[in-house]
């Protein structure tokens, strides 16, 4: 049974570490009585606000070319969008090299922090503490912010083991950090505080791109793309624990609650709860491709993101029912609830 307790959270979402900030003067005046889902529209270079119950656009903050993976703080007060800045990971090009930050109340670009020489930024995570991580694609590095909303550059960088990194899970403390390596076929154990400590890297399958960590964080879930399946791998020594053969391409897959999981199949337009022993409860059809998937709070509630034919599906996570969806920009992305304030 589904219950408020037991409610929907996103594999690494961040603790109550950081601290509160009060709303004034702009701030305040944007904060509503309502929920708003803030959407990555990366091939409109914007971060667009919805109310997700009427599907009404709020408004949108122009950013950078092709910027990718948002995260909130604790508070859901400041956004963080990674600067990937090219359309797909096979495409040309340098890339972007910075992190965006976004008044989420708001709704205002604050600034960017820059990360150069380290370009097409992705992944981004936030720990218990605060503090951000960033993962850089064309250097295989994984980059750390101690104090987001003031600090200009990274405060620490690590090595990751892999090629072409695109996607990273972060234990809730921050100490450990999961990469998945597109071209190497790698996932790669990495300690963000402690360098001197090499890399434990893994092939779990081939293409691996998404993970997530179980909610008592001893087991790392893998979607290998072009395997297919979804692979559970021992978080503290990578080794292979189980293992789902899956149809289509398990490109996200996510922790919700204490037992399950939730994959999106790419190209078989579907998404599908199961149980973390990879028992089965639904597979839904999607009316288009689910390429990323944000969680209510408090409510078992899923928002879909549907690249192609640009809307955000609002799934009943009881049944996997689409209950509403509504029309983005080009190529909806990764998206984060606002809670209403």
């Amino acid at each position: 049974m589904i219950t408020r307790r037991n409610a929907f959270k996103l594999a690494g979402a961040v603790g109550a570490g950081a601290a509160v900030t009060s709303l004034t003067g702009t701030a305040a005046a944007a904060a509503t009585g309502r929920d708003v889902l803030a959407v990555v529209e990366k091939g409109d270079r914007r971060l667009a606000f919805f109310d997700p119950d009427s599907g009404e656009r709020l408004s949108d903050v122009v950013l950078g070319d092709y910027p990718h993976e948002i995260v909130a703080d604790a508070e859901c007060r400041y956004g963080y969008v990674g600067h990937y800045g090219v359309e797909f990971s096979s495409a040309p090009g340098q890339g972007g090299s910075a992190v965006f930050v976004v008044d989420l109340r708001a709704r205002s670009l604050l600034r960017t922090i820059e990360l150069g020489p380290f370009h097409r930024v992705h992944g981004v995570r936030m720990d218990a503490a605060g503090r951000l991580y960033a993962l850089s694609e064309e250097q295989a590095v994984l980059l750390g912010v101690d104090n987001p909303r003031t600090d200009p550059a990274p405060s620490r960088a690590v090595a990751t083991g892999g090629i072409k990194t695109h996607l990273f899970s972060l234990s809730r403390d921050g100490e450990r950090a999961y990469v998945t390596g597109l071209l190497s076929h790698t996932v790669s154990l990495v300690r963000p505080h402690d360098p001197s400590v090499p890399p434990v890297v893994t092939t779990p399958g081939q293409l691996p791109e998404s993970s997530c960590l179980s909610a008592d964080e001893r087991t790392l879930f893998v979607g290998a793309r072009k395997t297919p399946a979804v692979v559970a791998l021992d978080a503290r020594t990578l080794r292979v624990k189980n293992e789902l053969k899956v149809p289509g391409d398990p490109l996200r897959v996510y922790s919700v609650g204490e037992d399950r999981l939730l994959v999106t199949d790419l190209t078989g337009k579907s998404i599908s709860l199961l149980r973390t022993d990879f028992r089965p409860i639904w597979t839904a059809a999607m009316p288009g491709q689910p390429a990323s998937v944000a969680f209510h709070p408090s409510r078992p509630v899923a928002y879909v993101s549907l690249l192609d034919t640009q809307r955000v599906a609002v799934v009943d996570l009881g049944g996997g029912r689409i209950t509403s969806s509504f029309p983005t920009l080009r190529q909806p992305d990764s998206a984060v609830l606002i809670p209403a304030s």
